[in-house]
């Protein structure tokens, strides 16, 4: 069995490699080949950046449509990571607006400018290190996760799916509800860095490897 690490041009693709290869024996590939993503029995599709140039190296390497055609499928599990999440909505604020793949309802938005918690002290953007994520409905990917357990961010931008049934977690930066966690059928997305998120990330990605939905 193959773990397929999409290769875009864009994201921490050697990084998430390392950790799958930490909690699996499966074979884990960074690759762009097509015959090879489709072959694979798991895909990782992750993402860093701005929306503008990842959408556009999709374009560019041919792989929006394979992308597209896989998440119609929905026959084998797909994990987004970061900006490979806010790519699954409608659109996205960031770069003037720009339509992402449109898999599930719902859009990217970025956090105000002036951010302040409830003492009144501001925030910093990019919302960026440790912050919880809280569960919304159990999900196997959650096996072994305690409820508002820690992860690390690093975004400026943040997902508002439009359908609750889609979230599967949250956190609050300042009065902001970013749903960190989404999915639907055979695939689930974050906005957080598992490979960079200790102990909680490596049991996500193990639990992704295990996954048979």
């Amino acid at each position: 069995m193959t773990i397929a690490v999409i290769d875009y041009g864009m994201g921490n693709l050697h990084s998430v490699a390392k950790a799958l290869e930490h909690v699996t024996h499966e074979n884990v590939i960074i690759t762009r080949d097509p015959r090879c993503i489709r072959g694979a029995t798991r895909l990782v599709l992750p993402g860093q950046g701005a929306i503008r140039d990842c959408m556009g190296e999709l374009e560019r390497t041919d792989l929006r449509g394979l992308v597209q055609e896989l998440l119609a499928r929905q026959d084998k599990p797909l994990l987004g990571i970061c900006v490979g999440q806010q790519m699954l909505l409608d659109r996205s604020e960031e770069n003037g607006g720009i339509d992402c793949l449109g898999f599930l309802a719902g859009n990217v938005k970025r956090f105000p400018a002036d951010m302040r918690d409830d003492h009144g002290h501001r925030l910093k953007v990019p919302h960026m290190g440790w912050n919880l994520a809280h569960q919304h409905h159990a999900h196997p990917l959650w096996n072994g996760i305690d409820q508002d357990e820690h992860f690390y961010f690093v975004h400026s931008y943040y997902v508002a799916a439009a359908d609750d049934a889609t979230v599967f977690g949250s956190t609050d930066y300042g009065r902001v509800t970013a749903h960190v966690a989404i999915g639907r059928d055979a695939t689930f997305a974050v906005q957080f860095h598992p490979e960079k998120s200790s102990r909680a990330g490596l049991r996500l990605l193990e639990n992704f490897v295990n996954w048979a939905p």
